[in-house]
């Protein structure tokens, strides 16, 4: 159900991400900190006057509820950071400004076991689509979520690519949801949705076109992402944007490498030379550094993990649990979310990876095996 005060949160002037969920670790719901008395307000928002005229005047929680009618019109939901279906890869990412809330059409998982964003540049060349068609082609047997932006080029190659191949695949948009942009691809962004999967933003309704704000849902794309494919990108562009973020969200980064005289490929090329992407030539190079499963494993292999959880110590099981519910973890947060101490957790974990039950993505990121 759309909660008016989850959506009241985010359009009070002057409260960003961060503070928002600052202010919710000190406050359970978003309804109790608009309960709040102006001596509690002033207490806690001291001379930010504008934030305490919002929450008293509620009428961002009028504007709220206009909007939730709207949103219901158009069958979107509503994502909260403190909610399951919310991709918990943004609450994870080391990004401070990760959006509390996302606005979805389509009820494509968010939260899938593998997720790849494949971006590249708008002007891509025939050598940049046959590739993005050969990738994620060979990646049909892990059926991992297709991420990208539904812009010209690469993006709509991948989401195309996806979809032929019966892969889930999203997109990113960086405006409403009442907007496809650009036009051209309304057809895509319909078959999307008819195959399965969604489109998102941050933005609500009614958010026009804003070329800042395509930077912006680029954090997106890379956080909720395992791993970031750059197929083309000139020099400057929005991919290398995406690729520098994933590389500070501890994100893996590949790179299709082009021809050194081809200012198509410029910016993978750097990318790899400058040890800020992996080289990739096919899918086989995602599994390999990315430490998944081959894709034929049997179910042998599954009784021998079975087996070694049931000889776990209680410990062991605890950290087993944790990255069971949050998919990945570095150890300073598995220490948030349990009793442990960290020197205590760190032991563990050398423990579960002798034993392969866990393994070490990129970034100092455990993951089951």
């Amino acid at each position: 159900m759309l909660n008016p005060y989850q959506i009241a949160l985010t359009k009070i002037p002057q409260l960003g991400a961060k503070s928002i969920r600052q202010l919710l670790k000190i406050y359970n719901t978003p309804e109790e900190v608009f309960s709040l008395s102006h001596a509690q307000l002033t207490e806690v928002f001291n001379k930010h006057y504008k934030i305490i005229s919002a929450i008293e005047s509620k009428e961002v929680l009028r504007q709220s509820e206009e909007e939730i009618t709207e949103l219901a019109k158009h069958h979107i939901d509503v994502l909260f950071f403190s909610e399951k279906e919310y991709p918990q890869h943004l609450n994870f990412a080391g990004c401070e400004d990760t959006p509390v809330l996302l606005y979805r059409l389509g009820q494509c998982d968010l939260n899938p076991h593998h997720a790849v964003a494949v971006v590249g540049s708008r002007k891509c060349t025939d050598y940049g689509r046959n590739i993005t068609h050969q990738l994620i082609k060979g990646m049909i047997s892990d059926k991992p979520l297709i991420v990208s932006g539904l812009a010209y080029g690469i993006d709509t190659e991948a989401h195309t690519a996806a979809l032929d191949n019966q892969l889930p695949t999203i997109a990113v948009l960086g405006h409403g949801l009442d907007i496809i942009y650009p036009n051209a691809n309304r057809p895509l962004a319909r078959r999307i949705l008819d195959c399965g999967g969604a489109l998102i933003t941050e933005y609500p309704l009614h958010t026009a076109i804003n070329p800042s704000y395509f930077p912006a849902r680029n954090r997106i794309v890379a956080a909720m992402s395992d791993a970031t494919v750059v197929v083309e990108a000139s020099e400057r562009g929005g991919a290398l944007i995406t690729a520098n973020m994933a590389n500070g969200y501890n994100r893996e980064v590949f790179a299709v490498p082009g021809r050194l005289t081809d200012p198509a490929s410029q910016g993978c090329n750097n990318l790899i030379s400058n040890h800020k992407a992996i080289i990739l030539r096919n899918a086989g190079d995602i599994y390999y550094q990315m430490g998944w499963q081959n894709p034929n494993f049997n179910n042998t292999s599954q009784s021998n993990q079975l087996a070694l959880f049931q000889s776990l110590t209680p410990d062991q099981l605890i950290i087993t649990k944790l990255l069971q519910e949050h998919r990945e973890m570095t150890i300073d947060e598995m220490g948030k979310n349990c009793s442990l101490s960290i020197p205590k957790i760190a032991m563990l974990v050398m423990d579960l990876e002798l034993k392969k039950v866990i393994y070490c993505l990129p970034g100092r990121l455990y993951k089951l095996a």
